[in-house]
């Protein structure tokens, strides 16, 4: 099949609100997040630098901040930030926000 077409909430739920559709949508590269959190939330501090894996952060609406290798990014509604493998990274939602992540090596 030349497509595949999924909601984000079928997706497998890794964590409260944090969709991972890449099963879902038989990407064989791509790692394509939904997140959907409450203000305050912290994601986990982490990198991809053993898989060289990059992501893009998109904030589609709320507010939130990346902190990326001890530089805070501040992100509003259509900001993309780009994180290279190697740079430790945690997302931080500053009110309730949803916000796509996708990433590939």
């Amino acid at each position: 099949m030349s497509h595949t077409k999924s909601h984000y909430t079928d997706g497998d739920e890794k964590a409260p609100g944090m969709f991972f559709l890449r099963e879902e949508l038989d990407c064989e590269n791509l790692g394509f997040t939904v997140v959907e959190v409450d203000a305050g939330w912290e994601g986990m501090k982490h990198d991809h630098e053993d898989r060289d894996h990059e992501e893009v952060y998109y904030l589609v609406d709320g507010t939130a901040s990346l902190e990326i290798d001890g530089d805070t990014v501040d992100l509003d509604p259509g900001d993309a930030v780009r994180v290279a493998p190697e740079a430790v990274r945690t997302l931080t939602a500053d009110e309730d926000s949803t916000l796509v992540v996708a990433g590939a090596p």
